[in-house]
């Protein structure tokens, strides 16, 4: 689903995409929305967290650090080149490899010329079932960053950080009018009906907290569909 919404100085686009076990699809299916979005007119583009594969973090599993790569590295490449082509400003969340045994969950920006103009590492990290994130990713050490693009000045976190007030006062702080918040999150089919609209509710009202309170615009972008956490392959980039 592709939502456009207009900003003061700016149109920002949200890619609310499914993602399917087959990391190449969805890596491809993400670069066409975002083409898609610049033919509507959008300027800045922000795609869900951790969108080339279906949420990995359901379960603990050492294979699945083969899906993570370095920044830059081919996946961010591809991105890259599709923001110059699109003429956009992208916001993408990528598994990244910093080193061996030092993995982030990490959202890269790239300018309407293709280049990496922003890098922020997520610095809260949830550990709770289905959501065991702690065994992949290590805190970002990034800080809470403003960047300034030909837009406006934006400012990037990724999903948990989206609950705690600071996070976003700190980026506004730093002179960002945007925040955005690539997501991943959901209910367990066996608590929606009893917990989901209250869990909904509060997702809702903390994220208007911090326009509020910081009087910015904020943009949250999640995924749509069930998922079960598989993916079919270890390589974002492989099978091109």
């Amino acid at each position: 689903m592709l939502e456009i919404m207009v900003a003061a100085k700016a149109k920002v686009a949200l890619i609310q995409m499914k993602c399917s076990p087959r990391p190449v699809e969805n890596l491809k299916r993400a670069m066409a929305f975002v083409q898609q979005a610049a033919k509507k007119g959008a300027n800045i583009v922000c795609l869900p967290e951790l969108f080339q594969t279906q949420y990995f973090c359901q379960r603990e599993d050492h294979a699945l650090f083969d899906c993570a790569e370095p920044i830059p590295g081919p996946a961010s490449q591809k991105l890259a080149a599709v923001a110059k082509k699109s003429k956009v400003v992208l916001i993408a969340s990528l598994f990244e490899k910093r080193a061996r045994g030092l993995y982030h969950n990490t959202a890269v920006t790239f300018g309407p010329d293709g280049k990496q103009i922003s890098l922020y590492r997520k610095m809260h990290i949830p550990d709770d079932p289905l959501y065991y994130e702690k065994f992949y990713f290590t805190p970002g050490d990034t800080g809470f960053l403003s960047t300034e693009t030909k837009f406006g000045n934006i400012g990037t976190l990724v999903c948990w950080d989206q609950w705690y007030p600071e996070g976003a006062r700190l980026t506004a702080l730093a002179g960002a009018d945007i925040l955005f918040y690539p997501t991943a999150i959901g209910w367990h089919p066996s608590e929606k009906a009893r917990h989901g609209k209250a869990q909904h509710d509060a997702w809702r009202t903390i994220q208007r907290s911090h326009a509020i309170a910081n009087g910015v615009y904020v943009a949250a972008v999640n995924r749509v569909g069930h998922e079960d956490g598989n993916v079919n392959g270890n390589k974002a980039q492989a099978g091109d």
